[in-house]
């Protein structure tokens, strides 16, 4: 088996399915490790905890609007995210909606795998390549910024 670094991170109108689809696959994600924001990860570690009945230690990184989405982009794009759970409110304005795109933009340019919703993740939890070694194909993007610069 081939360990994952995972991101959990949910909005508050959307923490209740983040927890209940963690304790569902709960068996599953213990293999892993799990980066979470905030509250999401105090959430996330009681469940596991329960499940276990041992301590289950996640890294916890702040809240999304105190900078916790801008944390978890920099560890995206240091390539230490394997795939990310991102059950994000698309009926709520956020005070920190320009982070939620700028980290939605970042997995998206570093070809991490990401769900936004339950189905998703159920798909990508169920993924045999979940246990596999499996390197995401790099976009090299360095022509695509020299080709904008030499239009300025």
């Amino acid at each position: 088996m081939n360990k994952k670094r995972i991101a959990l991170v949910a909005h508050d109108n959307r923490k209740r399915d983040l927890i209940e689809w963690v304790e569902w696959n709960w068996n599953i994600l213990i293999a892993h490790d799990l980066v979470c924001t905030g509250t999401t990860g105090r959430m996330v570690e009681e469940v596991l905890m329960k499940k276990t009945g041992a301590p289950f230690s996640i890294e916890k990184l702040k809240s999304g609007p105190l900078g916790g989405d801008q944390q978890m982009g920099a560890l995206i794009s240091e390539g230490r995210i394997d795939l990310m759970i991102f059950l994000w409110d698309p009926m709520e304005p956020q005070p920190h909606d320009v982070d939620v795109k700028a980290l939605l933009r970042i997995c998206v340019l570093y070809n991490v795998p990401t769900a936004c919703n339950r189905s998703t993740a159920d798909y990508l939890i169920s993924s045999p390549l979940l246990n596999q070694e499996y390197k995401p194909i790099e976009t090299d993007f360095t022509t695509y910024i020299k080709r904008k610069f030499d239009r300025l």
